[in-house]
């Protein structure tokens, strides 16, 4: 009885799947990313030395963005808000994302990666100046704010528009809440536990009962606990993780060329694949490019406005920025590094893109760096994925309870807490392909609202952005653009005139 539901859940995953991640969606998806690149003047390129400044450059000048804030205070540092978000994306997309797109959809795959992560930077700024701008404080003191506001009080605002926003603010809530089990936890922990049986041969229940206790203990402590974490755990890992894979690169450095030559070829190749019609080559690339790429950033979601708008930001666009860099750190950096680990070890073959090692995703990142390190390498990659994906899970805890507090309630959110992390041990013990497939039926149904978001409100983000630009980069005396709300406007302002005095 229970693997013909399993069987009939992973049927109606499949079709799902096939649904949402159609030509239209992808179109979709970079079309948006396009489009806010084009209205805001390719701001990650034209301002790069800017927000590079403003963001990882000022963690050393401004201690602004590092400062905590006091325990009565509810929101976080700008820091803490960056790490938090870091932790919920990068995760198993950045490794077994990554391994999966190159065995399923060839070395070409990669090229389809960057091209989502170069326009979804503009896609999570916008996400992340709404968030600021359209953001209120709860009955504690805390921001509130996220797709599911933007669309209610942004879109919602619009003549007409009232109930569409209203509803399109439930359906990205209640997608988001689903995709907290999908993304955020089961297809995280399902990679964890697989990852320490191999290395270490720790049994899966039993990874899965010591990470739901550890869970548990963190997310008891709300968002400041989870902060707190991840703005520890983030930078080590990250940093761990970059140093282990530029020096597998470094020890391969007479392929990384012909890596490169292979990810260009792959990702424009039209010869038949299986036997198929050709162009089959192109659309899986395409596809797997694009798929993975979303699940490793997560820019086009709304997923990281929600922790991003609890900063202590006054300026919308200042969040926007970090937005950026957590899609250029997340896939230009890691997943690219992890891309030529796996290309430049002898497992792919160079001329023709085909793995020829009988190895599928984490395991042949693994292999690739025991081409370098050894036996280390698999143990050096399943510690990783233990710290990226629970930081993942950490993050997205988050995520899910703001959805859950916008449907039902703040006082209801312990319900959810509880489930969160009784779904742990299910995710530790359930079929890997079927915890990856409700992760990318969860991703794409969240993404629809929040895009129907984001195309509708791009006039403010434009507005938004030269109101900033004209202040801070041409020293114009215009009022600040910092929220749609009145009160707020006016607090935010205040408090911008006390930093800047």
């Amino acid at each position: 009885m229970f693997d013909a539901f399993i069987d009939a859940v992973a049927a109606i995953t499949k079709a799902v799947n096939d649904f949402v991640w159609g030509i239209p969606m992808l179109v979709l998806l970079v079309g948006t990313g396009i489009l806010m690149t084009c209205l805001t003047k390719f701001f990650q390129i034209s301002h790069f030395g800017y927000w590079i400044k403003n963001t990882v450059g000022s963690i050393f000048t401004d201690k602004h963005i590092t400062a905590h804030t006091s325990k009565s205070d509810a929101t976080i540092s700008q820091f803490q808000s960056l790490c938090t978000a870091l932790a919920a994306t990068i995760g198993t997309g950045n490794i077994v994302g990554v391994a999966s797109a190159i065995v399923t959809g060839g070395p070409g795959a990669i090229f389809w990666m960057w091209i989502v992560a170069f326009f979804g930077m503009m896609t999570n700024f916008s996400e992340n100046v709404l968030g600021i701008f359209y953001r209120r404080r709860d009955s504690k003191g805390a921001w509130q704010g996220g797709a599911m506001y933007y669309l209610r009080d942004g879109l919602g605002a619009k003549k007409g528009m009232k109930q569409v926003g209203a509803v399109l603010a439930v359906l990205f809530s209640a997608f988001c809440l689903l995709a907290s089990f999908g993304i955020g936890n089961m297809s995280q922990i399902n990679s964890i536990a697989g990852n320490m049986t191999a290395a270490f041969g720790i049994p899966a229940v039993v990874t899965g009962f010591v990470l739901m206790v550890i869970a548990g203990l963190v997310l008891i402590g709300g968002l400041k606990r989870i902060a707190a974490v991840t703005e520890k755990l983030v930078p080590f890992m990250a940093i761990a993780y970059v140093v282990g894979t530029v020096v597998a690169c470094l020890f391969n450095a007479g392929r990384i060329g012909p890596a490169f030559v292979c990810i260009f070829k792959g990702a424009f190749e039209m010869k038949a694949v299986a036997g198929g019609i050709v162009g089959s080559g192109f659309k899986i690339a395409l596809t797997w490019g694009m798929k993975r790429g979303v699940f490793s950033n997560e820019a086009g979601l709304g997923s990281s406005v929600m922790v991003h708008s609890s900063s202590n930001v006054r300026e919308p666009v200042r969040q926007g920025m970090w937005g950026i860099f957590e899609v250029f750190a997340d896939t230009i950096v890691v997943c690219t590094l992890t891309a030529l680990t796996v290309l430049t070890s002898g497992l792919v073959d160079l001329d023709t893109g085909a793995v020829t090692a009988t190895l599928e995703d984490s395991a042949l990142v693994g292999e690739a760096l025991a081409q370098t390190f050894g036996a280390i390498g698999p143990m050096f990659i399943a510690v990783a994925i233990l710290l990226f994906a629970f930081s993942t899970v950490l993050g997205w805890s988050h995520y899910g309870s703001i959805a859950f507090e916008y449907l039902f309630g703040e006082k209801a959110t312990m319900y959810y807490k509880i489930v969160f992390v009784a779904f742990i041990i299910f995710g530790a013990t359930m079929e890997m392909q079927l915890a990856w497939d409700l992760s990318e039926a969860f991703n794409g149904l969240m993404a629809m609202p929040n895009l129907i978001g984001v195309l509708a409100l791009s006039p403010v983000v434009m507005r938004i952005t030269k109101n900033y630009v004209d202040r801070r980069m041409r020293h114009e005396k215009v009022k600040p653009m910092l929220s749609a709300f009145g009160d707020v406007q006016a607090e935010e302002e205040n408090g911008l005139e006390e930093e800047t005095a």
